[in-house]
């Protein structure tokens, strides 16, 4: 009996925590899931910044974790396009994609709406799972590859489909790369499926499309662009496959040497799979902003007391914003040779997205006029947020013009203007939906001083490191260098290099400090009251639903609409079948 009952509470233990059905169990999962991958991108990209300022400094125990690839303990150039592939593919897949996305998504999606549950749970938990194992296959290509391959996070062929004869990494390495990225595909793609039907089918009686808070909008349409573009990443990384294993012709060309051998390929165009890349690309930009842009446009709402300015003229831009989002892809290739004409259209088509993002900006600054903001974390975090995705977006209007772009293109500016925009500002999107559903997920609040250093470090750090790198574009800087000491016009960039790894290093500093807060917030943190913000939205409001009970099981809690600040006087009773109704 008593082996029963311990096969019975380890059964219970795996199901409820485990591989449980309930969404707020998986939306902590994503969540910590991201978190991991965010310390290990963040890791490799410190060690990307020591090896620019100091090339030639030996470390031993860095020949102890990469023996072919810091032989002696220095860095090899092979080694540090290996970093940067693995940084930016854990960062942009693993972390920005995911933390918001499927991870609050998951959690609050439901609640938001008055749902249940997710409509298809098992998938649900399936597609958690597949991002688990898709992020292993990722991390052991460091393993078995020596560092992994290096042909960075876009894999541009043909170099992503020669194999070994290439380069290190690029056979074994390029392989566990590709599969671990259609694995993401398939899994963002239930994600995707499941957030669509959700929102559309398990609205509570009474919560109509134009009820919906802003951050079930973001989710909603992200989930639209996810299930388009995800499918085409996931057609071109398996014929990038085949080029790579099966010896077909998409993306190699005809009449290549290398290292003094034939490549026995023809008739295959590396362009085409830029434009499949690039098809999938420009959409995972808003893939990634557009949740942080619902979780700051609600939160903003919430810290200053008011309705959400203009909501519908902010749904609609989000909307735009994301169908735009198909039609800019070209604006990546200005320098492939388009033609001409073609780079003016993605350049009318790119400036022309300013004008949805213009109408979400003035709403926040609509939001914020006269309105009570108090200087809690998450305010500041919107506040950061704002700023981030202004200063940003000023850097696209010059990458989407083709005269500049054609200069511009390979330098570190493209670095700032993509870690400004979408790398700091979804992370400050991230931060905001930590920092104030905490006490929702967790019960307790998280420390409001250690939140606040956080915050004043990672702002102020994020700018130390990317606005440099803006200048340092414009004076002709050229991204992916391992080491630039050769060239007589960078040395004077030398200063600024160090300034930023500094900076980076202060900044990485202040993510402990996040994570002690995190994780002892958990247990010592002050208990949290049943809404501490004080917001209108069903997730405060009214009970959470029981958890999913794995087995099918429901619950009799019916919501009938609900009070969102986004909408002004949408106040509705909701009503609970074991109790009256109530204001």
């Amino acid at each position: 009996m008593l082996e029963a009952a311990v096969k019975g509470t380890s059964r219970g233990f795996f199901t409820r925590y485990i591989f449980s059905r309930d969404h707020k169990v998986i939306g902590i999962q994503y969540f910590l899931l991201a978190l991991f991958a965010a310390l290990v991108g963040m890791s490799l990209s410190l060690l990307m910044r020591v090896h620019v300022v100091w090339p030639g400094q030996k470390l031993m125990w860095l020949e102890r974790i990469f023996p072919n690839g810091a032989a002696g303990g220095v860095m090899t150039p092979e080694l540090y396009l290996a970093l940067m592939t693995m940084h930016g593919t854990i960062m942009v897949f693993f972390v920005l994609t995911t933390a918001i996305q499927a991870g609050f998504g998951n959690y609050f999606l439901p609640i938001q709406i008055g749902a249940e549950d997710m409509a298809f749970p098992t998938l649900n938990m399936l597609s958690f799972w597949i991002t688990f194992l898709s992020l292993g296959v990722l991390l052991s290509a460091i393993v078995f590859a020596g560092g992994g391959p290096i042909s960075g996070w876009t894999a541009y062929p043909p170099l992503s489909a020669l194999g070994e004869i290439a380069g290190p990494g690029l056979g074994l390495g390029q392989v566990l790369w590709l599969v671990s990225i259609a694995l993401f595909c398939i899994a963002s793609m239930l994600g995707a499926l499941n957030i669509i039907v959700t929102t559309l089918d398990l609205r509570a009686e009474g919560m109509s499309l134009m009820r919906l808070p802003l951050t079930v909008w973001a989710w909603f349409v992200t989930g639209i662009m996810a299930l388009l573009a995800f499918a085409v990443l996931l057609a071109g990384g398996i014929l990038l496959l085949m080029d790579l294993l099966g010896g077909t012709s998409f993306f190699v060309p005809g009449g290549l040497v290398v290292s003094d051998q034939l490549i026995k390929h023809q008739g295959g165009s590396p362009i085409l799979w830029q434009h499949l890349l690039w098809f999938f690309g420009h959409p995972e930009v808003y893939i990634i902003i557009v949740p942080a842009i619902g979780v700051a446009s609600n939160t903003l709402a919430v810290m200053a007391r008011k309705p959400a300015f203009r909501y519908s003229s902010t749904v609609w831009a989000l909307a735009g914003i994301s169908g735009l989002g198909f039609f800019v892809w070209g604006h990546h290739m200005f320098v492939s040779g388009l033609n001409p004409m073609s780079g003016e259209v993605f350049s009318v088509l790119t400036i022309a997205i300013s004008i949805p993002a213009s109408v979400i900006f003035f709403s926040w600054l609509g939001t914020l006029w006269k309105g009570q903001i108090g200087f809690s974390t998450p305010s500041l975090f919107c506040l950061g947020f704002i700023s981030l995705f202004v200063t940003g977006g000023i850097g696209g209007l010059f990458l989407g013009q083709p005269a500049l772009d054609v200069y511009l293109h390979d330098t570190y500016f493209v670095v700032g203007h993509f870690h400004l925009i979408m790398g700091l500002g979804a992370v400050f999107g991230a931060l905001i939906g930590t920092y104030f559903w905490y006490p929702k997920m967790f019960g307790r609040m998280l420390n409001e001083t250690l939140g606040k250093i956080h915050f004043w470090m990672t702002f102020l750090g994020g700018y130390a490191i990317f606005v440099p790198m803006h200048f340092m574009g414009l004076v002709g800087h050229p991204r992916r260098y391992p080491d630039t000491t050769a060239y007589q016009f960078l040395k004077p960039m030398g200063s600024l290099h160090l300034f930023i790894t500094i900076a980076a290093v202060i900044t990485g500093c202040a993510q402990l400090v996040f994570l002690f807060n995190f994780f002892w917030s958990m247990k010592k943190g002050p208990k949290a009251a049943t809404n501490p913000w004080r917001a209108t939205t069903l997730e405060w409001t009214v009970p959470s639903p029981p958890p999913h009970d794995n087995f099918g099981g429901r619950h009799p809690v019916v919501y009938r609409g609900a009070y969102e600040y986004s909408v002004p006087g949408a106040a509705e009773d909701y009503i609970a079948q074991d109790d009256p109704p109530r204001r």
